[in-house]
């Protein structure tokens, strides 16, 4: 599902319209982008927790060349399925 799709689905669901669905999506997304810039884990009881992970440096290789390079640290977003969320797929 695309972010229209579900902005459809959510305004049929509430009532809002397709635009407003959007802009709560939107808004949604900027929260969870904003926290993750603080440094700080989202978590939705019952959905899931999207939080910051860091990566160490390592060494990789070129797949085009096959030479060595040093790939360096850096930070990532995860997210762990809560286990409500988990629960309504099995």
């Amino acid at each position: 599902m695309r972010k229209p799709e579900l902005a459809a689905s959510i305004a049929d669901h509430t009532g809002l319209t397709r635009e407003k669905a959007s802009e709560v999506i939107n808004a949604f997304t900027d929260q969870i982008s904003a926290a993750a810039a603080r440094g700080e884990d989202t978590t939705l009881i019952g959905f899931g927790t999207f939080s910051i992970r860091a990566r160490e440096a390592r060494d990789g290789r070129n797949p085009q060349t096959g030479a060595s390079i040093r790939i360096p640290a850096s930070k990532t977003v995860g997210f762990k399925a809560g286990k409500a969320f988990k629960d309504s797929f099995r």
